[in-house]
């Protein structure tokens, strides 16, 4: 049995308890023993540290986690900065691009910036109205040099001729490829100036026909300035325009990614 501290209970020395008493104190006396360690123990500011401890540790990593993915967003972000301005002075210090032509012959030529294509226009004769569309390269197929195993490669230019005789007249039409020194027809066909038909019959493909037929079509073009001077204007044009949009898309990149 634990002994009860003297004077702890019993308030006042001079009285006498009675038994019932002496066995109420002692009771008392005993959860006091009891309750004080358990206390001192729920209340200790070491149990509550930990817990504490705890939640800032949670806080901080937080903290911590977004100041370095700030970080390595930057890094990351500076580092293609870095790249772009690179590339882009090494374009402008190899070989940069020229001043894209306004004319050619009896074209005036659109460059329709920062697209992919271009437009040619000119008049021939009183009644006809010529328009050229070109893409820029779309394509090449191998060359193969005699003795070597490397081949050299040929790019590849589409191009569609719209001839028209006023506003209401059909649209001969006429699908060509350019190689670098020589062009090819590849389709040959009329259709209606309002394009009502969603899928016109466009004849046989152009290398079915007869062949004086054929000739006669590339001296009908020719005779309209669109033959091999053409295509090899067209190829210098585009490797021009090439570079030139190859800047541009960097430049606008990059400004795109500095943007805060």
């Amino acid at each position: 049995m634990l002994k009860p501290q003297s004077g702890i209970l019993n308030l006042n020395p001079n009285e006498n308890p009675s038994p019932k008493k002496q066995q109420r104190s002692r009771q008392a006396a005993s959860m006091a023993w009891l309750i004080r360690p358990l206390r001192r123990t729920l209340f200790s500011p070491s149990l509550r540290t930990p817990l504490l401890h705890q939640h800032l540790n949670s806080t901080s990593f937080s903290n911590s986690r977004n100041y370095i993915s700030d970080m390595r967003k930057s890094a990351f972000q500076d580092n293609i900065l870095r790249l772009l301005r690179k590339e882009i002075q090494y374009e402008h210090d190899h070989c940069p691009p020229k001043q894209p032509t306004t004319r050619f012959n009896s074209f005036t030529v659109d460059d329709r910036s920062g697209e992919q294509w271009i437009r040619l226009k000119r008049k021939f004769g009183e009644k006809e109205d010529i328009t050229i569309d070109v893409t820029m390269f779309d394509g090449s197929v191998p060359v193969p040099d005699s003795g070597q195993v490397q081949s050299d490669e040929q790019l590849h230019i589409t191009f569609i001729v719209n001839i028209s005789k006023g506003d209401d007249s059909d649209v001969l039409e006429i699908v060509c490829s350019a190689w670098p020194n020589t062009i090819d027809i590849q389709k040959f066909y009329v259709r209606g100036c309002n394009r009502t038909a969603n899928h016109p019959y466009t004849g046989p493909e152009f290398k079915e026909l007869d062949e004086q037929l054929q000739d006669s079509l590339y001296e009908f073009l020719e005779e309209r300035s669109i033959n091999d001077e053409l295509a090899i204007f067209l190829h210098e044009y585009m490797k021009n325009k090439d570079k030139t949009e190859f800047i541009r898309w960097l430049q606008t990149v990059k400004s795109h990614i500095e943007k805060k």
